[in-house]
Parts: C-alpha cells; sequence; structure tokens
C-alpha cells in the first residue's frame, strides 16, 4: 500500500500530474477572453433523427457539467450512435475524443443520459490500465447522468433547445428520478461497501451498484455543483492500484482546497475522515 498524497500535498509527483493533464485553473475566462467551448460532431446518418436535433440534445446534456469548468479547453468531441455506450481510450487522428452512445431516433432522455456519462469521463481524465477503483469513476460518472437530466428539467422551462421541446423537460426529470427511486440505499453504506469490496475492484462497470454510490453521492452535488471541478483530479495520482480509502485521500490530497470539504463529505459516507477546507 502506497503512501497517501494527503501527507506530501506539493510533492513533484503531484505537481507534475497536473500540470501534465492540463486542469490547473480557475478563470473564468480563456486567455483570449472567449468562454471555453465544446465542439461536438455527430458522425454517420443512422441516428433515426435529425443530426441538427442530436446536437442539440447532445450539448444541453453536458451544460450543467460543462458549466463547472469555466477555464478548461476541450478536444473535439466525435459521437456515433452505436457501439456504445462508451468513450473510446484511443483518440482520433486530430486528438478528439470519440463518444460512441446506443440510441437510435428522437429518444432525448437516453441521448442525454448515456452522453452525460461519458461526458463525465472526459472530465475525469480517464485513462487506459489498471485501476481498482474504476467503479467509483463509473459511479460519479452515473451519478452525473442523474444530476444533468435533473438540471436539464429545470433549465428547459425557460432555455430548452427549441421552444416546441420545453414540455418534455418532464420526461427528462422523470427519466432520472425512476432510477434514483428504483435504487436503494444502504443504511451504511460503508458496510456495503465491505461487503462489495471485492466485486467493485473486479467489475468497476456493475451499473446497479454504481448507481448505489451514484444516489448516496447525488446530494452533495446537487448542493454543491462547483464540486464537479473536483472530478478532474480523480486519475492524477500515478498509482492507481490502492486501496479505495486511501484513494479518497489522494484524492483530496491532489485537488485544490476549495474542493476538500465537498471531497471530506463523500468520503463521510464511507466512514473516512478527511479535512475540511
Amino acid at each position: 500500500m502506497k503512501t497517501p498524497l494527503f501527507l506530501s500535498l506539493f510533492t513533484p509527483v503531484v505537481v507534475a500530474g497536473l500540470l501534465g493533464l492540463g486542469i490547473l485553473g480557475s478563470g473564468a475566462q480563456l486567455r483570449d477572453g472567449k468562454k471555453n467551448q465544446v465542439v461536438i460532431k455527430p458522425l454517420g446518418k443512422n441516428w433515426g433523427a435529425s443530426t441538427a436535433d442530436v446536437k442539440a440534445i447532445l450539448n444541453s446534456a453536458i451544460k450543467p457539467l460543462h458549466s463547472q469548468f469555466p477555464d478548461r479547453e476541450f478536444p473535439t468531441i466525435t459521437v456515433e450512435p452505436k457501439g456504445g455506450p462508451i468513450v473510446l481510450y484511443k483518440r482520433g487522428p486530430e486528438g478528439e475524443n470519440r463518444v460512441r452512445l446506443n440510441v437510435n431516433g428522437p429518444f432525448w432522455s437516453q441521448y442525454a443520459y448515456q452522453f452525460s456519462h461519458e461526458f463525465c469521463h472526459i472530465l475525469c481524465n480517464y485513462k487506459e490500465g489498471s485501476n481498482w477503483n474504476l467503479w467509483f469513476e463509473e459511479a460519479i460518472c452515473e451519478m452525473a447522468s442523474l444530476y444533468s437530466l435533473r438540471r436539464m428539467g429545470e433549465t428547459w422551462a425557460t432555455d430548452a433547445p427549441y421552444p416546441n421541446w420545453t414540455s418534455y423537460r418532464t420526461s427528462l426529470t422523470g427519466y432520472a428520478n425512476k432510477l434514483i427511486d428504483g435504487t436503494e440505499i444502504p443504511e451504511d453504506l460503508s458496510k456495503w461497501f465491505q461487503t462489495h469490496r471485492e466485486a467493485l475492484r473486479k467489475t468497476g462497470t456493475d451499473r446497479p451498484k454504481n448507481r448505489v454510490v451514484a444516489k448516496a453521492m447525488l446530494p452533495i452535488f446537487e448542493a454543491e455543483p462547483k464540486l464537479w471541478g473536483a472530478v478532474a483530479y480523480l486519475n492524477s495520482v500515478p498509482d492507481r492500484e490502492v486501496d479505495f480509502l486511501d484513494f479518497l485521500r489522494d484524492w483530496q490530497a491532489a485537488a485544490p482546497k476549495k474542493y476538500w470539504g465537498g471531497i471530506a463529505k463523500v468520503a463521510a459516507l464511507f466512514r473516512v475522515k478527511l479535512l475540511g477546507e
């Protein structure tokens, strides 16, 4: 078990990792004075819906998350309708992120649910390789889907992509709430984790288990939307085969102090005590 970075906040490893990921900085605008943008390119014609409408829903789906990263520049994201949902480790020829969904037709809630999850992996600076705690990143991204759908249900009252889509906002909220209502949170998440520790480590993409943790964390992120900025530091520590409790400490150590309080609240769900801000 490696020494937690919590004991060495300013080590060269952490600093180099953060610089390498390009996630330092907290300004409201980019250097050229323009707000950052995410360029989304739906590929192909097999969507079963207008490509313009698909692009509109994908842009809307990531807006609640993207808004918490005002100083971050993003590569273009290409999106295909089949072969997923997944964000591929291998980038495109121009460095673009490649996302594949599994949807066909004008099913906007499914688009939003799947794409916001994959966009969250991009926010987390996902990377290939052994990762004992992949399940936690998957839980974060599952939470991102629920969070985005619920925020869209609110903002579409006045800011839908098209005026005639406004009434669809109840379907977006309902899609998220159905998943939430169908997921039971144990009274003691720490005991639940101890029971499922090995299964989570072996299969990080067990969606029902991921959703248990996602539902438990959701109120924290809904109360503190700026905490989304902390997910950029999940993969900033080089050693990824580390016990989950140390992983939480390392995550907090790698993140700026402004996120410590929120991360401590997440850790408290697992009965891990961390420093606040």
